[in-house]
């Protein structure tokens, strides 16, 4: 790590200026270490920047073939020197069985979580092990003085309905 009075900016040396306890030191070139100069990394590409490059050319490439290779007729393949690819059926086939899979995916997430949810007439809705009750022991103070916070805790079904429907009357 660098001596914290090495000088960095112009406004490090007015400080130090004003100060009179700068020590000006500048790091040698030759005995930096590959990380420092930038070899492999502050200055280069991030690895998932490149990923991210690398994958979408592939998907513009793949994409491409596949387009090429759904709609061009067969001829036209046979005049370029391609004569092996796979039937036709699976230009069709592929990308149905893959939005059946992410429909028959969506609609078991979501039918999971409706499994996993406790019944609208069940306590636990309401109540679980994390439930706090609020506290009924706090001592009151005059007007004048500032009240603590009350601790964090669950509002009753009670004071909840309380609130809702005395309004109603």
């Amino acid at each position: 790590m660098e001596d914290r009075c090495s000088v960095n900016s112009p406004r490090r040396i007015l400080s130090f200026s004003k100060n009179r306890e700068a020590n000006v030191s500048f790091p040698d070139v030759d005995h930096r270490s590959p990380a420092e100069l930038g070899v492999s990394g502050e200055h280069g590409p991030k690895l998932s920047e490149v990923y991210g490059f690398v994958g979408s050319i592939t998907t513009v490439v793949f994409t491409a073939i596949f387009i090429i290779w759904a709609y061009v007729p067969d001829n036209w393949l046979h005049s370029v020197g391609i004569y092996y690819y796979p039937s036709r059926y699976w230009a069709l086939a592929v990308p149905t069985y893959m939005m059946v899979t992410i429909i028959l995916a969506i609609t078991l997430y979501i039918g999971m979580n409706f499994m996993a949810t406790p019944p609208p007439t069940s306590l636990n809705t309401m109540f679980d092990e994390f439930s706090r009750e609020p506290l009924n022991g706090v001592a009151s103070t005059d007007a004048d003085d500032e009240q603590p916070i009350e601790p964090i805790s669950d509002i009753g079904i009670n004071k909840i309905n309380e609130i809702m429907f005395n309004s109603l009357e």
